[in-house]
């Protein structure tokens, strides 16, 4: 039995993204019936932006202090033993004005954690969630593969989850959404085709 982790980020029900990222899953489980699913839908129930009160209930020197930084504390806590008990990641992403939402973001300022999810040594920092497969499916109105220098979106997911020690990803691209309905049904066809050809088994890391 597996554990799936499916985070999504996109503030409309019927996204693009959610779209293909919830046939991808459909996919993950018809291939292991017994997997067990975790939902992260981060537009249905946000994190709060960290703050002060955060950054000293995780990296403070003594620890959490107050009720509410303890709180923070198990918060933060629970997203890490999900990405961490976690063998397949799919993270469903739309564009929004050039990079990711802000609900994803701020999961990401919840998972990555020093100490926990990479650590500093004299030879650089090292990401110690490993071992996982990971999907990102990035839906976008534009099409970059020619402008690569406004993409702050992929090159920024693919960077953050390298850091974590992710580097087994593979990315399925929703393209081109914002050039009329039959293109948005295009490129929702193209990327349920690209579904269809992933392979179901654990690659190596």
């Amino acid at each position: 039995m597996s554990n799936i982790l499916f985070v999504s980020s996109s503030a409309r029900r019927s996204s693009y993204s959610n779209q293909v990222a919830y046939a991808l899953l459909q996919r993950l489980e018809d291939s292991d019936p017994d997997a067990e699913v975790t939902v992260r839908d981060l537009a249905k129930a946000p994190l709060p932006h960290i703050d002060d009160e955060f950054v000293t209930a995780t990296r403070g020197p003594s620890g959490p202090q107050t009720d509410v930084q303890k709180a923070i504390a198990a918060q933060s806590d629970a997203l890490v033993d999900e990405l961490i008990a976690a063998d397949t990641v799919v993270i469903a992403a739309p564009m929004i004005n050039f990079t990711i939402p802000t609900t994803l973001k701020t999961w990401i300022d919840y998972v990555a954690r020093a100490g926990r999810t990479f650590s500093y040594s004299e030879t650089g920092p090292k990401g110690l969630v490993t071992g996982k497969r990971v999907f990102l499916v990035v839906a976008r109105g534009g099409v970059y593969s020619d402008k690569k220098q406004f993409d702050f979106q992929l090159p920024y997911l693919l960077h953050v989850l390298a850091f974590l020690g992710m580097t087994d990803v593979e990315v399925i691209d929703v393209e081109g959404t914002a050039f009329g309905p039959q293109a948005a049904e295009r490129a929702v066809a193209a990327a349920l085709a690209a579904v269809e050809t992933v392979t179901l088994e654990q690659r190596a890391a």
